[in-house]
């Protein structure tokens, strides 16, 4: 069976369907290839079950200490079966969410595996899409314009194999039954301290291994400095400039040895499991690219700033074409992909305007250049910066570790990156975010009444600082 649509999309996951949804709202026929659920990785083993498990973590710390709020709780006890319970009726809601979606906007779904042929008795040129179906029928799906959207998966460490069991990536994390009592986490970079700041605050032994001088090392270095603090208060131990020496790696009698390799002199680390977290890759294999003229970088599908493979009709976008691996850029990259693919003239948009939100107790959200970054660049900075220790309704929460940074351009006052770390900061972040699309000041951002007492007074009063016009500090 043959199908002509003006759009397929080679994936249903958060960039998928909202392409898909953008197509619809500029009447396009559209159909989306998933050969598992709708939702992708992001709603199904990301960024919302996890979020729903540190959510859980976050309430049980807070009742553990609930004493220094006048509140005396006794036998307060953690049920894991019920905090995975909450996450999958979550991930479940979500899950038909996304079907209303689809169904409302006429999107056809083909559940199965996907595969993009070259030119064919049905096309003469690539891009002609074989679905293969659970029950084995074929259908070939031929569309005007093919966004392949098919995401990423854990990266695995050489040597260091997951079996699923002792060694675990995030996908099994997700679906542990009971907690282990110690757990190493090879990586600290996000997925990594955020597993870091769950577990511990679950009341896990916590130790994380980095291979870089710092924690977070694509981050602000007063942000990585903050974290690593903060997580050590906690109990959790780091070891960075550390490398795991993968080969040594042994299972015995339940528990798992880890040997590791430090400033020249090696130590042996033992745990219930080991979180393997160390970045993820692009699911390009098994599509079908090498039917087509399709160009690889580093393991990614290459495009242009409207997602443009080398061949003009397909695009590619979210984690598989080698771009910040963010729900909410596959989003985006979507929506300009179907724009440019429709004709029109979408908006385009450079890493330094995306946030970035790491979801551990407490949160860190940024965007824009690192101070380092902006230097190297060849800027000239200012800084502004302002603790929530100085912060009422931070004082209030019970929680005022913390603070924001804002870096800006001594010579023009352009914003050039705004850091923070601190209780639900990525709720406030997108202020920043749209200051950096309007091209605003830390002076008009400090200009603007934040009311009081809330947490985003702290970036008024951190772009106030920029010019030393602070007020609470």
């Amino acid at each position: 069976m043959t199908q002509a649509f003006d759009i397929v999309i080679l994936g249903g996951g958060t960039g998928g369907y909202i392409a898909a949804v953008r197509a619809a709202q500029l009447g396009k026929t559209v159909a989306i290839v998933e050969r598992e659920k709708l939702g992708g990785t992001c709603l199904h083993r990301g960024c919302i079950p996890s979020k729903a498990l540190l959510r859980s973590a976050e309430v049980y710390a807070t009742m553990l200490a609930s004493d220094k709020y006048g509140i005396e709780a006794s036998s307060v006890q953690l049920n894991f079966p019920k905090v995975q319970s909450r996450k999958l009726d979550i991930v479940e809601q979500l899950h038909k969410g996304v079907q209303y979606l689809m169904s409302k906007h006429k999107i056809q779904v083909f559940y199965g595996n996907g595969r993009i042929i070259g030119p064919s008795i049905f096309s003469p040129r690539s891009g002609v899409v074989s679905v293969e179906q659970d029950d084995g029928e074929i259908i070939t799906l031929t569309p005007d314009k093919l966004i392949i959207a098919t995401g990423s998966r854990p990266r695995q460490l050489p040597g260091l194999n997951v079996d699923g069991s002792f060694i675990i990536s995030s996908d099994e994390a997700l679906e542990l039954e009971a907690l282990p009592s110690s757990i190493i986490i090879v990586g600290g970079g996000v997925i990594g301290v955020e597993w870091a700041s769950m577990l511990s605050d679950f009341g896990v032994k916590v130790t994380v291994i980095e291979y870089a001088p710092r924690l977070l090392p694509t981050e602000d270095a007063d942000i990585s400095k903050e974290m690593e603090r903060i997580l050590k208060k906690r109990g959790v131990q780091v070891l960075t400039d550390a490398r795991v020496i993968a080969e040594d790696t042994r299972v015995e009698a339940g528990q798992v040895t880890v040997q590791v390799e430090r400033k020249g002199e090696q130590q042996q680390l033992h745990a219930d499991k080991v979180l393997v977290s160390v970045g993820r890759q692009a699911n390009v294999e098994g599509i079908g690219l090498e039917g087509t003229d399709i160009k690889l970088d580093k393991g990614a599908i290459r495009v242009n700033e409207f997602m443009q493979t080398t061949e003009s009709h397909i695009y590619a976008i979210g984690d598989v074409n080698g771009g910040l691996q963010l729900a909410h850029v596959a989003g985006h990259e979507g929506i300009i992909a179907v724009e440019h693919a429709s004709g029109l003239k979408p908006h385009t948009f450079g890493a330094h305007q995306v946030p970035r939100c790491i979801y551990t107790r407490p949160e860190a959200a940024s965007i824009g250049w690192t101070q380092q970054q902006a230097i190297e660049r060849g800027h000239e900075v200012k800084v502004g910066r302002f603790p929530f220790s100085a912060l009422g309704k931070a004082l209030i929460n019970g929680d005022s570790d913390g603070f924001v940074k804002v870096i800006a351009d001594k010579q023009t006052n352009d914003i050039l990156g705004v850091h923070m770390i601190g209780t639900h900061v990525t709720d406030y972040i997108s202020e920043a975010a749209l200051a950096q699309v309007l091209d605003a000041t830390p002076w008009e951002v400090g200009q603007t009444i934040h009311p009081h007492p809330t947490l985003s007074e702290a970036l008024g009063e951190a772009m106030l600082a920029v010019d030393g016009r602070a007020i609470g500090i």
